[in-house]
């Protein structure tokens, strides 16, 4: 089954989900702006405020709470999978398992949740009533679900747990919710791994992709061929691999979290690696005598249904290579994944196409993985998770036989040199949890082709879904992700006005009329310039990827300068941290860092009450661009935020946003962006009690 469906009205999911929290998030937020009117200092509402009883993530597919409370104390277990989890849970909410108690935690298996429409498999029911948690489940799978919503449920008060009452059926929309990290390129240890994959368990994640080789490196030891995994063979982190043994024990790690591993060995691209070893090309008759050898190696030692064998960005030589490989992965008893673009296949000739760029099309008869759009290396900090968000996984509401699910690539082309660094620069959990949620519900507004990366009017639906995510979101990141590289904050109550682009000519120190007077108009050499609104932290003026992705102009045009502004009300005067960039660097290109003094090469300026916030001082000065140079504080997430201070009452925020060519030497991938927002001084919150408005209105 193929979808094309261009909008998807929330019908049934939408609404419910809406609903299920909209009486209590409208009450809050009619009480805070009734103090706001009334000229009082108010606090915005957190989202620990916001959602006290279920910030469930994802949300289920139907949810009802009952008001009532199930309180952990004596209880009595039964259940038949799982017992060593529920023992543990019961202990680590103050229960106590004993046969004499009144309460009782009962999980079943039945054969199927009538209710699910796909994926029964994973389906699962919870009931919490006053003496009773009830779960129904078809398999182990399934009841794990149930357990990590159950977490999400609960609320501590001293050493004691209690779960708020609720009905809730649940089943996934796509089979297939998963993360990949490109290891081959940059080695991730297993520690880190492991802490990655078991929080995002949580968030009901099912597949990690570990992405082992590279032409940097061959990051899976040989027994065979010892001298693979050898330092002079390795251009990055030399020396730095995994055993056979690290790897059955994180395919043990996934089962445990019930996450399928998919280990990926790279042909006949990607494999500078094996030619520096072996002089042979993979797909020359020697090379693939050697590879057929490894690849039994590694069959053997990953107890798993799939193997990626790669097949993208490389020039076939051997027209029989692709197919003879898949004959002997799945002679050793395992099913063959292969990139899409790469090699073109008929149905049965393999066993699923995992789409990686917009040239990537599903076939009837050929299950698919949808990872187009879905590169982080590329993601800015702010503006891309709305659009993932947004965005229906391959056009379709829900999967099918074909349309097997997304995964979020992580690609390490260019050097970071710690894990904390590479993870908050790619801002890897806060997308996780968009494309868990997105996954698991299904639906969506577009495929990444109405709005893109712009947030709606606030009185839309697709708006209001989105800032009801943020709040779940955020509620986790203070709660679960505590002690997590998680650099996100609210978002959705920042506003701006952003001025139609007036036409600089190349210079891009032009100055134009906004930096005299901000106005809701300008009529300039005969012709009149506009000012729009938008909604965000991080603005995409044009996409990295031109207009494949929506961003705030329709049709951006090289050489012109735009401005953003907006005042901010402070209850009182007070210093602050400033997150800003006007080129999010991705972690795929070699570009320069920005000259001492400047923050771009496009001549991007922000001024606050008038007075010019020069940029940092960059700690990388090199001028030969190289993958090798690591990325250092380039991205605002990843250094102190800049100190500045807020008058009490209104403060002026104008920003000069000049853009030349959208090619340029200095950074491949000119992104014509911004993002501007105050944080608390250490970076880990949004400054509570502000308001965002072009329009000065409380």
């Amino acid at each position: 089954m193929f979808c094309s469906i261009k909008i998807f009205n929330f019908t049934a999911i939408g609404i419910n989900k809406y609903n299920i929290m909209k009486n209590r998030r409208l009450l809050l937020l009619f009480v805070a702006f009734m103090f706001v009117g009334l000229g009082a200092v108010v606090n915005t509402v957190s989202a620990a405020d916001s959602h006290a009883v279920s910030p469930l993530l994802p949300l289920p597919q139907q949810y009802k709470e009952t008001g009532k409370v199930f309180a952990m104390g004596k209880v009595k277990l039964s259940t038949s999978v799982l017992q060593s989890e529920w023992e543990n849970f019961i202990r680590d909410a103050g229960g106590e398992i004993t046969d004499r108690a009144s309460s009782v935690i009962r999980v079943e298996m039945v054969t199927e949740i009538p209710e699910a429409r796909v994926n029964g498999n994973e389906a699962y029911r919870l009931v919490v009533s006053p003496k009773e948690i009830k779960v129904e489940a078809v398999t182990e799978q399934g009841a794990y679900w149930a357990l990590q919503t159950l977490r999400q449920l609960e609320k501590r008060k001293g050493t004691k747990s209690s779960f708020a009452g609720c009905e809730i059926v649940d089943w996934p929309a796509f089979r297939i919710r998963g993360l990949m990290q490109d290891v081959g390129r940059s080695y991730i240890s297993m520690e880190e791994l492991k802490r990655e994959i078991e929080v995002l368990s949580r968030f009901k994640i099912n597949v990690f992709h570990w992405h082992l080789t590279e032409n940097q490196a061959w990051r899976l030891e040989s027994k065979i061929f010892p001298m693979l995994n050898d330092s002079v063979n390795m251009t990055r982190m030399p020396g730095k691999y995994y055993t056979l043994e690290e790897a059955r024990q994180l395919v043990d790690f996934c089962k445990a979290h019930q996450v399928m591993l998919i280990p990926e060995i790279d042909m006949p691209g990607h494999s500078e690696a094996f030619l520096r070893t072996f002089r042979h090309d993979m797909q020359s008759a020697e090379g693939m005598k050697i590879l057929k050898l490894l690849v039994e190696e590694v069959c053997e030692t990953f107890d798993v249904p799939y193997l990626h064998i790669g097949t993208d960005e490389v020039q076939f030589t051997n027209p029989n290579f692709v197919s003879e490989m898949v004959d002997f992965v799945r002679s050793k008893g395992k099913k063959v994944i292969s990139w899409n673009p790469g090699w073109h296949y008929e149905p049965g000739e393999i066993d699923m196409t995992h789409l990686w760029s917009f040239r990537g099309k599903a076939q009837p008869g050929i299950p698919a993985i949808d990872s187009k759009f879905h590169y982080l290396n590329h993601f800015d900090t702010f503006a891309d998770i709305v659009a993932l968000y947004n965005s229906r996984i391959y056009n379709c509401q829900e999967g099918s036989d074909d349309i097997a699910g997304s995964i979020l690539a992580l690609w390490n082309d260019r050097l970071i040199d710690s894990e904390h660094d590479m993870i908050v620069q790619n801002n890897l959990y806060p997308n996780m949890l968009a494309i868990a949620e997105r996954a698991w519900l299904g639906g969506g507004s577009e495929y990444f082709d109405g709005n893109g990366t712009m947030l709606p009017a606030e009185d839309t639906e697709v708006f209001r879904e989105f800032a009801d995510f943020e709040a779940r979101m955020l509620w986790h990141k203070e709660h679960t992700f505590a002690g997590y590289p998680f650099a996100y904050v609210k978002q959705t109550n920042v506003k701006w006005n952003i001025t139609d682009a007036f036409p600089n000519g190349g210079d891009l120190s032009k100055v134009f009329p906004p930096e005299q007077e901000l106005k809701d108009g300008y009529d300039y050499e005969g012709k009149h310039y506009g000012v729009r609104q938008a909604i965000g932290a991080g603005i995409y003026l044009r996409h990295v990827w031109g207009t494949f992705v929506p961003a705030f102009y329709a049709d951006p045009q090289e050489d012109h300068t735009a401005y953003a502004y907006t005042w901010v009300y402070s209850p009182r005067k007070q210093e602050v941290g400033l997150w800003a960039e006007f080129q999010n660097y991705s972690r795929s290109e070699m570009d320069l860092p920005p000259l001492p003094g400047k923050w771009d090469y496009k001549g991007s300026r922000i001024w606050i009450n008038d007075q010019e916030i020069m940029p940092p001082v960059w700690t990388a000065t090199h001028r030969v661009k190289s993958n090798e140079v690591p990325l250092g504080n380039e991205n605002c997430v990843v250094r102190p935020p800049l100190p500045v201070v807020l008058e009490q009452g209104w403060n002026k925020v104008l920003l000069k946003l000049p853009v030349g060519k959208f090619k340029m030497d200095e950074t491949r991938l000119v992104k014509w962006m911004f993002t501007t927002v105050f944080v608390t001084p250490d970076g880990e919150k949004a400054v509570e009690g502000l308001i965002y408005s072009p329009e000065k209105s409380k």
